[in-house]
């Protein structure tokens, strides 16, 4: 495990919203900063034909170690100025074999959000990856790995394959993960080799510390005692814990509200995860000084906090979702509803409820399906043989005809695109549909406005580090 281990991990967020400067300012300040690691190729590609104005991205390009691929990616999708037409070029979808292209943009994306974040500090920083988005994860991790990444952290699924891929590409060596595929009569696999990525002998890299994003004492045995490669530690996540949920351990009742039904099946045994002498974090509404006491008492070496970072000035959100929800704050009215059908995912998102955007249910009815994107696609085997992609958010006839039942795609809503919206990177559509945001956080987005000062609209990162640990004022 790198370094002293930190009281606080800032919560991996959304696309971009724990992005380099919200993980470098809590870095900074001797505690985890993470980045979201969730479609930064798509997050690079547009930033660059925005015209990078402040030059951040191209510094960090300047820096990759492989030779030719930040100028091919410039070349691609850098925009002199910033683009003019509404539009932003598409980049290549994710599917099993990944093009040279593709390849390249990931790898650099992740570089250049963990360099930017580790830039001017010696501290460490982590990056989060979702599970469930599959396909770009073996050359994002080893982007990640280039610039120094201290910490992997990743959710939404049961990641069992990663600590051993992290040992593989600290070694150099080439690594496969097997993609979930419905129908499948034999595994398929994606792979990537450093090797062969870099033309020759890659450049060195240091393992990074493992954390397994958990929500019951089950599964974190299973990491500890089942995964062959090391396994350093656990965020243990509550269901009031923001975006992605794990589904409960029921039969899937929902409450009056129609949210997902959690019970004591849902309470991970802390008694046992301690048994298991990993250090492990609490996340989901520990956003107080008592709170990360209590956890510091029953063994934790501290908590994970999404929310309350998530706000401040130093956060991915475009500025005028942060001023909305910090005025719903101070007047009692944010609201988070736990969505058990928008992800096309399967697992229960939370979503603030927010007028003008996808959380309206009118609105987003009149949204035209695409699927541009593609992160949350599911691969399935189609009659040949070959392997296909679905998801359930997509034009409903097209699901259909790929397999998908009806049914599955009722109340879903393209999060890909939304949640690039938030971040002030949203696509106009070819017949000018302008994309709606929805956004995502924890239930602690209700009193999230105690953060902040007296007489201030805004807060930031640091503000929240000294609300958590007291002694930090003196």
């Amino acid at each position: 495990m790198p370094h002293e281990l930190p009281v606080i991990i800032q919560g991996g967020m959304g696309v971009a919203v724990s992005g380099w400067r919200l993980a470098k300012a809590v870095s900074t300040e001797g505690q985890l900063g993470v980045v979201s690691g969730t479609a930064l190729d798509a997050v690079m590609a547009r930033r660059l034909q925005l015209g990078d104005p402040d030059g951040h991205l191209r510094r960090a390009l300047a820096a990759f170690p492989i030779a030719g691929v930040a100028d091919r990616i410039l070349d691609r999708y850098f925009v002199p100025g910033g683009k003019t037409d509404a539009r932003f070029k598409t980049k290549p979808m994710p599917k099993l074999s990944l093009s040279r292209n593709l390849q390249e943009l990931l790898v650099a994306a992740n570089f250049v959000e963990v360099y930017l974040a580790k830039e001017d500090h010696g501290n460490p920083v982590g990056i989060n990856y979702l599970e469930k988005v599959q396909i770009p994860n073996l050359p994002s991790i080893y982007g990640a790995m280039l610039a120094g990444v201290d910490y992997v952290l990743i959710g939404a699924g049961i990641p069992r394959a990663i600590p051993g891929i992290l040992d593989r590409l600290a070694d150099g060596s080439a690594v496969e993960l097997k993609i979930d595929t419905k129908g499948a009569s034999e595994d398929q696999v994606n792979r990537f080799d450093p090797t062969e990525f870099c033309g020759g002998t890659p450049p060195p890299v240091t393992r990074p510390a493992f954390l397994a994003i958990v929500s019951s004492h089950i599964l974190a045995t299973m990491f500890a005692k089942k995964v062959e490669a090391r396994v350093d530690g656990f965020v243990v996540e509550a269901p009031t814990a923001g975006g992605h949920n794990a589904p409960p351990r029921g039969r899937g009742e929902l409450t009056e509200d129609g949210e997902p039904l959690y019970g004591e099946r849902d309470v991970p045994d802390l008694e046992v995860i301690r048994a298991l002498g990993l250090p492990f974090w609490l996340a989901g509404s520990n956003a107080e000084p008592d709170r990360v006491l209590a956890a510091l008492e029953v063994g934790a070496a501290g908590v994970q906090v999404g929310t309350a970072f998530a706000f401040c000035e130093e956060s991915g959100f475009e500025p005028d979702i942060k001023h909305r929800v910090l005025q719903m704050s101070r007047e009692g009215v944010a609201k988070v509803f736990t969505d058990p059908v928008a992800s096309p995912t399967g697992f229960p998102f939370k979503v603030v409820q927010m007028a003008d955007n996808a959380a309206d249910e009118d609105l987003y009815q009149a949204r035209p399906r695409h699927c541009d994107l593609g992160y949350l696609r599911s691969a399935y085997e189609r009659e040949d043989g070959s392997t296909g992609w679905r998801c359930a958010s997509e034009p409903v006839q097209d699901f259909v005809d790929k397999g998908g039942a009806i049914e599955d795609t009722v109340g879903r809503k393209c999060l890909c695109n939304a949640l690039m919206v938030n971040i002030g990177l949203g696509q106009t559509q070819r017949e000018g549909y302008v994309e709606p945001a929805l956004v995502t956080s924890g239930d602690d987005v209700a009193d999230v406005a105690r953060f902040l000062p007296e007489g201030a609209d805004s807060y930031r990162a640091v503000d929240v580090l000294d609300y958590l640990l007291p002694s930090r004022r003196g």
